[in-house]
């Protein structure tokens, strides 16, 4: 999947999970396309070679005919399916509100959620009232020692930069939980960059004239909030907000450094914060956190962390008064009047990232809802949607490719029987969840009141917080999920060395009981692949088969991973979506070694599979049904975000790495003047 994204598909950013994004629709064409087709792929393919172009000759009539929705900036296989499993979900949540009492728990909690957050005219009627007692505590702030205690109140376990690769957060800083990068035996808390409103530095820091625009647009609209929340001189206010971020973004690591697991592994006990990062106090912000009992935390971000805490010390209450204010108001906004939602999506959907319109109110219900009760959505989802005999199946196929990676291991002719058995190991030891954890989180202790929309998302984030301190200490939970079941995504989890296959990505085009076994394994079988694969990416090749970050390859061995990998860099970095911009092949180079190694491991099952060995049909059938999985569409604003901050390459160009592939070529007669043809000899051949 990425450099340190571990999931199929990027998540949209925390501020955006609600909101709809905009711009000018980019019909979005690879590099290497020789033409634009807009006919059917099945009735005209001929009008573009696949070498050429093999992206947009399986897809260029989706391309043509597809309309990306005015409140999104993108559209896409995965998210025709997320919009599907929605309009289930919603249904769901409507019949556990007409059933009242006699619904479970669960469901009751979920349904009161949701209606509370569609409700607006009570949040109207509210006004800004549920706000203010948060903004009175912020106003009240008389010393640094009480703002460190307001930054550590303001610590949520918010980000995941290795699951997930989220870096962003609001706060000034983020925690994860998570077993110790070389300790497998306990859960450890990680702390992570944070502080920003704009999705990463280069926002701040880059000479780009769009870049630039972007600033001064965000900058009017801090004013703009601080105005709504009730405060004079705004403009002064968001000027010297901005200024601190800026200056915080200074410290911030690049995406690609925050990539890097090593340079994240870096053990501070308590002690050793007022020494490595002096300007705070420190044991304020651990106790106002909950976090005054624990003796050693891993920093991910060290320059960050000690740029921020000087930053404390340097810059006047009064600007860190106003930099609180603004990002309670932008990160509640969502749960208050219509006025502050509108003003949140102008900037972060309309000219961050695309927009045309905000998402109407019950997607943003439904987002905030799957955000506050995850898992008692998902086992509404799973009760209803889940079929045992679908779950039977992709379990087969995963232990299908698993084998077939484990052959792959077996055959590669560089590597030493030392590095061969360790990774052996690996897949042997592999937890692989399908559809559903074995065990649902509890939101027994969660208090949802009906009506109560800014009061509920404020206890959902504190339940979920709390829930994170109490797993410090524990044993590590291998089986724990990182995502709901009712999400379209797939995930690696490097230190529990497991999977998670959510029951939603098991539908079409991804998986369908009545599709043959080549439309399958191109599917679903090349995202089983693709999660294996993130094992042994240039990431998760660290870890051992306990999750540890562990050296167990040889010199030798290393080596010539690296040189195939960098091959592969190149490679990707060619592609340039746009003539000032191109994919970073550095930054993607975890998801395309994934998707490389994937959709080969899926094809050697596939053939494993198959009755009849040979059948050029079926193998052509395979790699459709791959391509057909990347059908994507993106406003560029939306299509420039993501090149600058996301793992994943532009989908176009994951779909084109089976010009590595030997079988390929067969397939489809590829010939050597192609615009996708690569000789033998560079093909990128790793796993």
């Amino acid at each position: 999947m990425h450099t340190a994204f571990r999931s199929l598909r990027a998540a949209p950013r925390k501020n955006t999970v609600a909101l709809a994004f905009c711009g000018a629709a980019l019909a979005f064409a690879p590099a290497f396309a020789a033409a634009q087709p807009a006919r059917a792929p099945a009735q005209a393919r001929h009008a573009l070679l696949p070498g050429d172009d093999f992206y947009n000759y399986v897809n260029g009539a989706w391309m043509a005919s597809t309309v990306i929705p005015a409140d999104r900036g993108d559209w896409s296989s995965f998210a025709a399916l997320s919009e599907e499993t929605n309009q289930r979900v919603v249904k769901l949540i409507e019949a556990a509100a007409a059933a009242g009492a006699a619904a479970p728990q669960p469901a009751r909690q979920v349904s009161d959620y949701y209606r509370a957050y569609l409700d607006e005219a009570a949040i109207e009627a509210k006004g800004m009232a549920p706000l203010k007692p948060l903004l009175q505590k912020i106003d009240a702030l008389r010393n640094k020692v009480e703002l460190t205690g307001a930054l550590g109140a303001s610590l949520r376990a918010d980000v995941d930069p290795l699951n997930m690769t989220d870096f962003f957060t609001e706060n000034l800083f983020g925690l994860w939980v998570a077993q110790g990068l070389t300790d497998s035996s306990r859960n450890l808390p990680y702390l992570l960059q944070g502080g920003l409103g704009m999705p990463e530095r280069t926002y701040y820091l880059s000479d780009d004239p769009k870049m630039a625009a972007l600033r001064t647009q965000y900058q009017a609209h801090i004013a703009a909030t601080l105005t709504l929340a009730g405060y004079a001189d705004a403009r002064a206010r968001a000027k010297r907000v901005f200024e601190l971020e800026h200056a915080i973004a200074l410290s911030h690591a690049s995406r690609e450094d925050s990539a890097d697991v090593v340079k994240g592994n870096n053990v501070w006990r308590a002690a050793d914060f007022a020494n490595l990062a002096p300007g705070m106090d420190w044991a304020a912000f651990f106790n106002s956190a909950g976090l005054g009992g624990q003796d050693s935390f891993i920093v991910w971000h060290p320059n960050a962390l000690s740029g921020a805490a000087a930053l404390v010390a340097a810059t006047p209450l009064a600007t860190w008064q106003d930099f609180l204010r603004f990002h309670t108001v932008n990160q509640l906004g969502g749960a208050l009047p219509k006025a502050v939602a509108a003003q949140r999506f102008s900037f972060h959907g309309r000219a961050l990232s695309g927009a045309q319109r905000q998402p109407p109110r019950w997607k943003r219900a439904l987002s905030a809802t799957n955000a506050a009760l995850p898992d008692a959505v998902g086992q509404m989802y799973v009760e209803r949607y889940v079929a045992p005999e679908s779950k039977a199946r992709v379990q087969q196929m995963v232990g299908n490719i698993v084998a077939a990676f484990s052959r792959r291991v077996e055959q590669l002719d560089w590597m030493a029987p030392a590095t061969k058995a360790q990774a052996q190991e690996k897949l042997k030891t592999l937890y692989v969840g399908v559809a559903y954890p074995e065990r649902w989180k509890s939101y027994r202790d969660l208090e949802v009141v009906p009506g109560d929309a800014f009061g509920n998302m404020l206890r959902a984030e504190q339940h979920h917080y709390a829930q994170q301190l109490a797993k410090l200490g524990q044993p590590v939970e291998r089986s724990e999920w990182a995502m709901p079941a009712q999400l379209v995504n797939a995930v690696n989890l490097p230190l529990q060395n497991a999977l998670n296959f959510p029951a939603a990505i098991l539908q079409p085009p991804f998986f369908d009981p009545k599709a043959s076994d080549a439309a399958n394994y191109g599917g679903i079988g090349a995202t089983i692949g693709h999660e294996i694969s993130h094992s042994f990416d240039d990431q998760g090749a660290q870890f051992d088969a306990q999750g540890r970050l562990r050296d167990w390859w040889t010199a030798a061995d290393l080596e010539h991973f690296k040189r195939a990998s960098a091959v592969l860099a190149a490679q990707y970095s060619e592609y340039r979506p746009f003539k000032d911009l191109a994919v970073n092949g550095q930054l993607t180079l975890s998801e395309n070694l994934a998707d490389l190694a994937g959709v080969a491991a899926a094809y050697d099952a596939f053939k494993a599979a198959q009755a009849i060995p040979e059948s050029a049909d079926a193998d052509r059938q395979f790699f459709l049904g791959y391509a057909e999985s990347w059908r994507s569409k993106a406003r560029e604003a939306t299509e420039r975000q993501l090149l600058v901050t996301n793992g994943h390459a532009p989908a176009a160009y994951r779909a084109a790495t089976v010009r590595n592939l030997d079988a390929w070529y067969k397939a489809f007669d590829v010939k050597p003047g192609q615009a996708l043809y690569l000789a033998p000899g560079q093909r990128v051949r790793v796993w």
